[in-house]
């Protein structure tokens, strides 16, 4: 790493942006590898000859890029992935919770569901008069946290239209992330801002779930009707949203 402290005080920007520009380069270019730890706070502030203040500014913006993240009482390392071009937006037909938070993979999804009675609620959402709904909550698992809450619902009959067995988890779990995306031909997805996924009654605490973006998602297969409509609860801290918009 060719690093002039000398050089970068006599330019004109701001000396964040430089510094910035510089850790920039050196992870584009493969000095610092996706996955790998950046050297600490203090090793870098005196490498490039600033405060530390000037350098957290530098690795703030690097975080907004999604280049860099902090672990709390690890350190800063790089993401794994830092080509924006290579993770799609929310344009394509997907799992819209993994295309906005942060964490690109979970060490565990864990499932619960149940078959409840149709309500005036469910007939409305789901748009069609059904003798019961199957009701499916997730919760995403990073490490010690809960870092993200889904509730999916569907009628009963759509267990037949998805030729589902309920009684195999893994076969319902892969349906509800992904299954229900690859047959599906459109859907509609709202964002909003919730303060309720950490109620009292909920079975965990969601990490950093002081407020929330609430996505909830209808998913269609054909016109009739929404085959699940779903709601996904993402921390502040951890969503980002992106759209990739085509000419």
């Amino acid at each position: 790493m060719d690093i002039r402290p000398q050089q970068l005080k006599k330019s004109k920007k701001p000396l964040y942006v430089i510094v910035y520009e510089k850790l920039y380069h050196f992870i584009m270019e493969g000095t610092f590898p996706p996955d790998s730890k950046l050297p600490t706070e203090p090793e870098l502030a005196k490498m490039f000859g600033v405060s530390r203040v000037t350098l957290r500014q530098a690795l703030s913006l690097l975080r907004d890029d999604g280049l860099v993240k902090n672990i709390h009482g690890k350190g800063n390392y790089i993401t794994k992935t830092h080509n924006p071009k290579q993770k799609a937006g929310m344009e394509q037909l997907s799992n819209p919770l993994h295309k906005c938070h942060t964490i690109e993979s979970f060490d565990k999804v864990e499932l619960e569901y149940r078959i409840d009675v149709t309500s005036d609620y469910t007939r409305k959402i789901l748009q069609r008069d059904t003798a019961a709904v199957v009701v499916c909550e997730r919760w995403y698992h990073n490490g010690p946290h809960i870092v993200a809450y889904a509730l999916s619902m569907m009628a009963i009959d759509a267990v037949k239209e998805l030729h589902l067995d309920l009684e195999n988890e893994d076969e319902l779990l892969e349906m509800l992330e992904t299954g229900v995306y690859d047959q599906a031909n459109s859907q509609t997805i709202d964002v909003v801002y919730s303060s309720s996924a950490n109620a009292s009654t909920q079975k965990y605490h969601i990490h950093k779930g002081k407020q929330f973006h609430l996505l909830t998602d209808q998913v269609f297969i054909s016109d009739r009707y929404p085959i699940m409509y779903n709601k996904y609860y993402i921390p502040l801290d951890y969503f980002h949203l992106k759209m990739n918009i085509l000419s």
